[in-house]
């Protein structure tokens, strides 16, 4: 592992490194990431508690099967806040963990993150297709809504395959798939739109969130744009997987009516001030999204292609033991 410093988070990027970050999706994820990184967990709806944890394990046991746990080490790669490692090991799936991610200011708040929960966890800030680990360090890496961020997704799973241990495992979730990421999107952009002209009406202008920050959602939107590079094929993720060298890869989808309903509810909650948000209404929706995601498990999965639904989740294992 090198010895070189990690570079300090850059929150408050200049109008001329917004402008190049167009033109270059590392750049822009840095920029992004580090603007998003001391709000992410709030404007996503992130914790650290039962409600959390059990979402992480069961999206993760969804995808691996019966596992043997705990696994003695695991990374996460592009980890954010640390949301999928940390709620892992707080469930029992992970020993020590090492967070990734090529935002320094992600990597410092998942570090946070990690030590207020008392959790056996480093870090490092790591570009996905050069990761700063030795050959054969760990027996799992993880990671949640990273893939389609990263430019040339081959070459990550090999870099995974890389720091695996012989017969290590990985497990990817929450990757949007091509018609998902169709339908999600104009539902969000819609939601957006109704939403913040609607407010601008005088008797719903207390719902409306200042215009300072509608501008600045509206500019991070704007990078959001450059750096979501891809979605995803169930069989053609499957496929670059193995070109890299995986055995055992299997992916499954998960959440149509879950997403139906949970992107504008996301919107609506990131246009209309937080205050409004009261504890009967995020109770609201997240078991209107429990009830949904079980319509999606016990019944839609049955009976629709698994190329419709919202989320993509992929595992695969390292060739050896």
């Amino acid at each position: 592992m090198s010895d070189v410093a990690d570079p300090a988070p850059h929150p408050h990027p200049t109008a001329d490194e917004v402008r190049a970050a167009f033109d270059d999706p590392k750049l822009a994820n840095v920029l992004y990431h580090d603007w998003e990184a001391g709000t992410y967990d709030e404007k996503w709806s992130i914790s650290y508690d039962e409600r959390c944890i059990s979402y992480a394990t069961d999206v993760f046991n969804a995808v691996a099967g019966d596992t043997e746990q705990p696994y003695p080490t695991a990374m996460e790669l592009g980890s954010g806040t640390g949301f999928f490692l940390l709620n892992l090991m707080q469930g029992g799936v992970i020993k020590k963990g090492s967070v990734t991610d090529l935002s320094p200011g992600m990597v410092q708040v998942a570090l946070r993150n990690a030590e207020q929960l008392g959790l056996d966890v480093d870090g490092r800030v790591a570009d996905a297709e050069r990761i700063p680990y030795p050959d054969n360090s760990f027996d799992l890496v993880v990671g949640h809504a990273v893939l389609h961020h990263i430019p040339d997704v081959r070459a990550a799973f090999g870099e995974v395959l890389r720091v695996l241990k012989p017969g290590g495992r990985f497990v990817f979730a929450g990757e949007p798939t091509k018609i998902g990421d169709f339908y999600a999107r104009r539902l969000g952009q819609l939601t957006w739109w109704l939403t913040t002209n609607v407010t601008k009406l005088p008797a719903l202008r207390a719902w409306r969130r200042p215009q300072a920050e509608l501008d600045e959602s509206s500019r991070a939107a704007a990078l959001e744009a450059v750096v979501d590079l891809h979605t995803f094929d169930p069989s053609e993720l499957e496929r670059t997987a193995r070109a890299a060298g995986a055995t055992g890869v299997k992916a499954v989808t998960e959440e149509f009516a879950a997403a139906l309903a949970g992107w504008p509810i996301r919107t609506f909650e990131a246009a209309v001030p937080q205050e409004k948000l009261t504890v009967r209404w995020r109770l609201f929706a997240y078991h209107l999204w429990l009830r949904l995601s079980a319509v999606d498990r016990k019944l839609l999965a049955r009976i629709l292609p698994r190329e419709l639904f919202y989320n993509v989740m992929i595992t695969g294992t390292k060739p050896g033991q």
